[in-house]
């Protein structure tokens, strides 16, 4: 179902109201449903066609829907973190005939309400919910965020303070990023995509470059993912010349740094490289803006990026580049210490060292698929085949 035909119709049921918010569709929720059960170790299953009966909360012959298979139920409570009664429930409406101005004078003092302080807890919400992504994956928080951003939705639209109004908007292009990154992590490609318009509608209310362009730069991992290395080449490269003077050096650096990763991609080794010498003259030394959107770049990091596109340009200097930035490491980052073993194991392979590489290999699989990281678990799948 399309965005427009949800909006046409009010969700039957509690579970088609939340599988609306992650803007999926069903078939793109019952795939995500098994990817879920698979990294979790879920025995349950759900086909399209049962999903389709749960959502309408009714048979075909009007009468309530039954309770799905325990294993079944498990999953959905395990994924929404609701009881399957609850999920089978009906919204909470307003009724026929009544009218709903009360339920807009709510929203509109609860907005009214939303100041500094406020802003301060939301923005450590954000941080603790970045913290958990990079610790224990997308597949512990990413529900928590898409949930965080239809909270900051609703006071965000219903705010009439311009300057609380513009704040939130940064607050929910930020979130907007991170959740994108999820979906790309979990292997939600199209809904990746979706929460980077999201999060590009929210940089553009804020009126801030730095927000545009680092929304518009990391929409681009999107691209790359479906193999469109060309047009991912071609946003960065105008994102790089956009900010050149109108964002601080930290950005700018991890701009190159990202531009740097799509060249690599398109098989553009010395411009790849060309790219990661301006990231590193760019990256400062110390702090840089905070009022900048969030970005995870020091020498290590810079290290390990630059290391990922010598590995995929088969440059035999990756090995030395990836193992240095291995023993730096924040232990902390665990998404990016499993891409980081997958690409060293990639990097072995090119060089006939095949027992090194089957040795980060295992290490990457079980990391990966501790935090549900399918994007890792299908590089690794491709890695293996080649052994």
């Amino acid at each position: 179902m399309t965005t427009g035909d949800q909006r046409a119709r009010k969700p039957r049921t509690v579970l088609e109201l939340k599988i609306w918010q992650r803007n999926q569709s069903l078939a793109e929720f019952v795939k995500s449903a098994e990817e879920f059960a698979r990294e979790c170790g879920e025995p349950g299953t759900l086909s399209e066609r049962h999903l389709k009966r749960l959502v309408s909360g009714q048979t075909t012959d009007g009468s309530p829907i039954g309770r799905p298979r325990p294993a079944t139920a498990r999953l959905l409570e395990r994924i929404f973190r609701l009881s399957i009664d609850d999920l089978l429930a009906p919204p909470v409406t307003v009724s026929a005939g009544e009218s709903d101005r009360p339920q807009l004078r709510v929203m509109l003092d609860a907005a009214r309400r939303v100041d500094p302080a406020v802003l301060a807890v939301l923005h450590g919400q954000l941080d603790s919910l970045r913290r958990l992504d990079r610790q224990l994956g997308a597949v512990t928080a990413h529900d928590e965020v898409v949930a965080k951003i239809e909270q900051i939705s609703l006071l965000q639209s219903h705010c009439l303070n311009s300057d609380i109004r513009t704040r939130l908007a940064t607050l929910l292009a930020e979130l907007g990023t991170l959740a994108g990154w999820q979906a790309l992590d979990l292997g939600r490609v199209a809904e990746s995509w979706r929460h980077y318009e999201r999060a590009k509608g929210a940089a553009l209310q804020s009126g801030n470059a730095r927000f545009e362009v680092h929304t518009t730069a990391e929409q681009s991992f999107a691209l790359l993912d479906v193999g469109e290395t060309s047009a991912a080449v071609e946003v960065l490269a105008a994102t790089e010349i956009r900010a050149r003077h109108a964002v601080d050096r930290l950005l700018r650096s991890w701009l190159a740094a990202a531009h740097g990763e799509a060249l690599a991609a398109d098989g553009q080794r010395s411009a790849s490289l060309r790219a990661f010498d301006r990231a590193g003259a760019l990256l400062p030394s110390g702090s840089s803006d905070a009022d900048g959107p969030y970005v995870a770049l020091d020498p290590v990091h810079l290290e390990r990026w630059r290391g990922h596109a010598l590995a995929r340009t088969g440059a035999p200097e990756a090995v030395d580049v990836l193992t240095s930035a291995l023993n730096r490491l924040d232990p902390t980052f665990a998404r990016a210490e499993a891409g980081l073993r997958v690409d060293l194991a990639s990097a072995f392979f090119a060089q006939g060292e095949r027992e090194k590489a089957k040795g980060h290999i295992a290490k990457a699989r079980t990391l990966a698929s501790s935090i549900g990281s399918a994007r890792q678990l299908g590089r690794l799948k491709k890695l293996t085949h080649l052994l």
